[in-house]
């Protein structure tokens, strides 16, 4: 499936590579195979735990058709990302402050269909713009769900990708699919389980992974990293029906705590 992306996407990378290498902004995306595991909520309160350890954040909520970003940190978004991408407005109209000290948000936008044939040229020049900008620490990007042209593109863009899952069969299957497809083309990924109580339940699974993958003869220098676990918790359930975040809400919650050590394991890793 990989191989199939487009020359425009290839030409992505490279363009994305070239720029970074000049811009202090890196690129971190938070992806998985399913939907419902959880992704956006624990994307919106890692970007708040970064931006708590003094990185400036940019949130680019990149689930084309079905975004939610925006209700999680409480925003009501004039203009979206959609509006860039049909030309009405600059970058600069479309980044949002999210009332969190140093984390701003790109939001998307619910029922949107994107010509897929236009988004290779589009995604160039979003990401070149947020790097030329140079003004943010980390660009962290929500990809929707699945494995589609608009998530593999992305990802393509990405030099680390932290994948969310959980326990549930079909996710780990989802997570099989999104690492085969990765070791075409990247040199890694990183696994975090979602509403996993014990954090040795992650390392198991991750092993069998590996294993699974070593089996199947996928590419043997691909690196599959497990960083944590969260449980589950009604802090979460809660926050996320008043639209705030948990990490801000409950910090000496086990979640939030997990969490931290999550980023903290990414950060440490990519160092």
């Amino acid at each position: 499936m990989f191989n199939s992306i487009s020359t425009q996407a290839s030409k992505l990378v490279s363009l994305a590579k070239q720029i970074e290498s000049n811009s202090k902004t890196k690129i971190i995306s938070i992806t998985s195979g399913k939907g419902g595991v959880g992704k956006s909520t624990l994307t919106a309160n890692f970007a708040y735990i970064l931006a708590k350890k003094g990185k400036k954040v940019l949130v680019l909520d990149a689930d084309i058709g079905l975004a939610n970003l925006q209700v999680l940190f409480n925003v009501k978004p004039k203009k979206t990302l959609h509006d860039y991408l049909e030309g009405k407005e600059k970058l600069a109209n479309i980044i949002l402050d999210t009332g969190y000290t140093n984390v701003s948000l790109i939001a998307g936008g619910s029922g949107y269909e994107y010509a897929s044939n236009n988004s290779g040229v589009i995604f160039e020049r979003l990401i070149d713009e947020i790097l030329y900008l140079n003004k943010f620490d980390i660009l962290l990007i929500d990809t929707g769900a699945g494995l589609n042209e608009y998530v593999q593109e992305f990802l393509l863009l990405s030099h680390t990708i932290l994948a969310v899952t959980t326990t549930d069969p079909t996710a780990l299957t989802d997570l099989y699919a999104l690492l085969k497809m990765l070791s075409l083309k990247k040199d890694k990924l990183f696994i975090c389980f979602n509403h996993t109580s014990k954090y040795e339940t992650g390392v198991t699974i991750t092993n069998s992974i590996k294993k699974l993958a070593l089996k199947n003869k996928l590419n043997r220098k691909f690196m599959v990293q497990y960083v944590g676990n969260i449980a589950s918790s009604q802090s979460v359930a809660t926050t996320s029906r008043l639209r705030k975040l948990f990490a801000y809400e409950f910090k000496q919650d086990i979640v939030t705590m997990q969490l931290e050590m999550v980023v903290d394991n990414l950060i440490m890793q990519e160092r």
